[in-house]
């Protein structure tokens, strides 16, 4: 296996040769990322069998987590289209915010939702309320696409009981109110500099949703609010409880309650539901509808989960190589303060994808590093697990599953979602970090 500098020069040749193959080439991302993920295997010194192995499990690990979430996500959205309940769900959002703030209203929204629900199913369940609302206030897709994406990463990595800041409270022995306290607060400058970012910079890349909507359509015949907004909220609802459930306190006890809520809150099965939820918006129950409309959103379903699958392939490579570790250990040399974790987190988020797997490596690593570097404190960890959470959102990019959530469902290209969204993320760690070193001088 290769170890050392090498590494950095394998990582850096296998982005650039996804970048240049998608955006110049034109080359599908399929097919690109699957290249990549064989090249790096190979040249990083792995053997052929295990090349093989570990790119088949990368694909089919992500889409065990993500898959039938995609396509339930996708029927629901296609659902919600044809019957014109986003149009519903645009016009009333629109009336509470008006049009001009309909980013804010999406980034603020994902903000919150992303506290319980992890940012791709997020992502997927609003995806249709994001396209209809961008298509009837006339904005770009981009600009919403990187408004609703940013926020729901800010708390994503922030804020508990979302996986990776409890794991990194935990490894760290921060307290976890503390944590919370600061995640709430922090996340505000991310979640504000991801809207900026899409409303002065991202707005620039004009993006059509690919979305149909009649604004002729007679209000008297389109769905309720009630009926459009339901399989929406009520599978965010569910994944919600799930997450309380499943909180250290226990609040809904140990025993058949809580398993309940376990399950049905399961991101899966709360989108399977929210399916069922949108059969109520079918003008009846014909062929036509039951499987020409469930049909035609499991095709718009398929290229998501091929490049998304690929995407996991590729992360799952270099998750196998010593690339992470190697950068984690290089940088830990380095007496950085507060920056030490940032860091070592965005080296370890851009070189392996995974933002949890960031936030817990990390903060594994710098455990026994606390006292050193003059850490140790309540107050003092609380920022560390803060510090690493701005590292594992720079950036995101093609070895992140997430990437191609937020790409493919906005119909953007590879190169535009480089431009608008990969940029954001790196905005929004540096906006994040400044803000928590500012917190670490007058705490700490």
């Amino acid at each position: 296996m290769v170890q050392g500098p090498m590494l950095l020069v394998i990582l850096a040749v296998a982005i650039i040769f996804i970048i240049f193959m998608t955006a110049k080439v034109n080359l599908h991302a399929f097919l690109v990322l699957l290249l990549a993920s064989f090249g790096v295997g190979i040249f990083s010194g792995m053997s052929l069998i295990e090349v093989v192995n570990t790119v088949t499990s990368g694909f089919g690990g992500i889409l065990s987590y993500i898959g039938i979430v995609i396509i339930a996500g996708t029927i629901i959205g296609t659902i919600l289209e044809k019957s014109k309940g986003t149009l519903t769900m645009a016009n009333t959002v629109l009336s509470w915010v008006g049009e001009t703030k309909s980013a804010l209203a999406m980034s603020i929204t994902g903000a919150i939702i992303s506290i319980p629900v992890f940012c791709d199913s997020g992502f997927v369940i609003l995806s249709s309320l994001n396209k209809s609302l961008a298509k009837k206030a006339k904005i770009s897709m981009s600009t919403m696409a990187v408004a609703l994406s940013t926020g729901l990463y800010a708390t994503h990595t922030l804020v508990p009981p979302t996986p990776g800041p409890i794991a990194a409270a935990g490894n760290l022995g921060a307290d976890l109110g503390l944590v919370i306290m600061f995640g709430v607060v922090v996340s505000i400058p991310a979640i504000l500099a991801g809207y900026i970012w899409a409303t002065k910079f991202a707005s620039k890349y004009w993006v059509d949703a690919d979305i149909e909507i009649d604004d002729g359509e007679n209000d008297v015949n389109l769905p309720s609010v009630f009926d459009s907004f339901a399989p929406i909220v009520v599978p965010i609802l569910l994944i919600t409880l799930k997450s309380i459930a499943e909180f250290p306190t226990n609040i809904f006890g140990t025993g058949n309650i809580k398993t309940f809520l376990v399950f049905i809150g399961d991101p899966t099965v709360a989108l399977l539901l929210g399916v069922f939820i949108a059969f109520r918006l079918l003008p009846s129950f014909d062929k036509e509808y039951i499987n020409g409309w469930i049909g035609k959103g499991m095709v718009n379903a398929a290229a998501i989960i091929m490049i998304t699958g690929a995407g996991g392939a590729f992360g799952q490579v270099l998750k196998s190589t010593p690339i992470g570790s190697y950068l984690g250990e290089a940088l830990s040399v380095y007496n950085l303060g507060i920056f030490l974790p940032f860091i070592i987190a965005a080296a370890l988020k851009t070189s392996q994808g995974s933002s949890t797997v960031a936030i817990i490596t990390t903060s594994a690593l710098l455990a026994p590093m606390l006292p050193s570097l003059g850490l140790d404190g309540s107050v003092a960890k609380a920022l560390v697990v803060m510090s690493i959470g701005a590292g594992a959102m720079t950036v995101s990019h093609a070895n992140d599953s997430f990437f191609w959530v937020v790409s493919q469902f906005s119909n953007m290209d590879t190169d535009i979602a480089y431009k608008t969204y990969t940029t954001a993320t790196l905005v929004q760690g540096i906006v994040t970090i400044s803000f928590v070193a500012i917190l670490s001088m007058i705490f700490i």
